[in-house]
């Protein structure tokens, strides 16, 4: 089945740039949006199946997502880089810089993984405290971070492979490869947590166990695919031009990671572990799945602009927008009110507790404010990404997202709001940020870069 899906694509079109159409954005987004859809899933099932190990395993699954989007700001490091840069050699017809770029990005990939899993390893007790956990939560949030960091590998080279994949116009191979994981994921994460009586830390190995499988397979693929050879994953002076388009975007989401954290520490957990686990419900299991949707669309955007950046077509990349803009109002108008409407019964699923399943509820409801505009921010960051301007990402993002950490504590108890003050600020966050990218895609400067 899989040589099937593969198949299509061992040898590159002539044209260096496809047709922009409808059924061309599409051909890209909805593959992507499954795929990230697929990826979030991991977070889907992990809430899920912890919820009867106790509160405090939930409280740490939902508080470590923030870590672990920390951890991927490192991997955003090489990925961020390596999508625009891909995408414009292939858009160039430039065979053998792509080759050498996606073996550089595979070496760095490497490289940040060593030390990652060196300082996970040894900072998981103070990484807990410093979410604001304590006794047996922290226990837990431990144990799961060590056990993820021992196997961080194969997390940190998927994103390079899909990013590979993607900036040529192939969001088939990702979207089949993240199926098969997941559905290992949700074999395997039962198994260890409740029949090996792993607990929490069979989550963590169930995730990166599935994960290994599909990157192998991902990995054999991009070989077939672009004559990529094992002498070509080495440093070499292209890694620079990958960690220069590559930084903005690490540090843009390093920020979000660690505002979160800020927050966590000082907003959400002094609140009470359910308030924890209800961010973590609505975080994993509802946005989990919304967002990957913005994110697909975004991903084929960025993939577009940039091949057509790389012909030379700025004509093509602008009208990208225009197409993308109907779609993406559309997305974002029916999340609301899934967010709105049934909000409720779906954080339902996900827990038995009663004040863990309000605070989720209260989560999901206000939250409906702001889906289409963080549907919009995804759009612009695609547009952003796929040019290579991801400083602006990063200007408009990172000093925004800084405000959460004061807002939130401030409207949670000076003015009493307790958990709703805190998500109200995120959607008032959001929509500032829209405001400063959808300006930034409007000035047009990113269709004029030189990378």
């Amino acid at each position: 089945m899989l040589k099937c899906v593969f198949l299509p694509t061992a040898n590159l079109p002539q044209k260096t740039h496809p047709e922009l159409s409808t059924r061309t954005l599409l051909a890209l987004a909805v593959p992507s949006a499954l795929f990230t859809i697929l990826t979030n899933g991991y977070r889907v099932v992990d809430q899920y199946f912890i919820q009867t190990v106790s509160t405090a395993a939930q409280a740490a699954i939902g508080s470590s997502v923030f870590v672990l989007i920390l951890f991927y700001a490192a991997f955003e490091l090489i990925a961020a880089g390596t999508g625009p840069l891909v995408a414009r050699a292939t858009g160039a017809g430039d065979r053998p810089l792509r080759r050498a770029i996606l073996g550089t990005s595979l070496a760095g990939a490497i490289l940040v993984t060593s030390i990652l899993m060196l300082l996970g390893i040894a900072g998981a007790p103070l990484i807990a405290s410093s979410l604001g956990l304590s006794g047996d939560a922290a226990a837990q949030c431990v144990l799961y971070l060590r056990t993820l960091c021992w196997t961080i590998l194969p997390l940190a080279l998927t994103p390079v492979v899909d990013q590979g994949f993607i900036a040529m116009g192939n969001a088939r191979v990702p979207m089949v490869l993240h199926a098969i994981s997941l559905a290992l994921n949700i074999v395997l994460t039962p198994l260890l947590i409740h029949t090996a009586g792993l607990g929490i830390a069979g989550a963590a190995l169930a995730s990166n166990t599935s994960r290994a499988v599909a990157t192998a397979l991902g990995l054999v693929m991009l070989r077939r695919l672009t004559g990529l050879r094992f002498s070509d994953i080495r440093i070499t002076p292209e890694l620079r031009r990958v960690l220069r388009v590559g930084y903005p975007m690490a540090l843009g989401v390093a920020a979000y990671a660690l505002v979160y954290w800020a927050v966590l520490k000082t907003s959400v957990s002094p609140l009470g572990p359910h308030v924890n686990a209800a961010l973590g419900i609505g975080f994993n299991a509802l946005e989990g799945v919304t967002w990957p949707l913005f994110h697909g669309l975004s991903l084929a955007v960025a993939s577009l602009v940039g091949r057509y950046l790389g012909a030379g077509r700025q004509d093509l990349a602008k009208a990208t927008i225009r197409l993308a803009l109907p779609i993406t109002l559309a997305a974002g108008g029916v999340s609301s009110l899934v967010f709105w409407l049934a909000g409720p019964f779906l954080t339902g699923l996900f827990t038995n507790d009663a004040a863990v399943h309000a605070a989720a509820s209260e989560y999901a409801v206000i939250l409906a404010a702001s889906q289409l505009f963080v549907a919009l921010e995804s759009l612009t960051e695609g547009v952003l990404a796929g040019a290579g301007d991801t400083r602006s990402v990063f200007i408009y993002s990172a000093p925004v997202n800084a405000l959460r950490i004061p807002l939130a504590w401030w409207f949670a108890f000076p003015l009493g709001w307790g958990a709703p003050g805190i998500w109200w600020v995120m959607n008032l966050t959001t929509y500032i940020k829209v405001l400063g990218k959808g300006y930034a895609v409007w000035r047009g400067k990113w269709a004029e870069m030189d990378l």
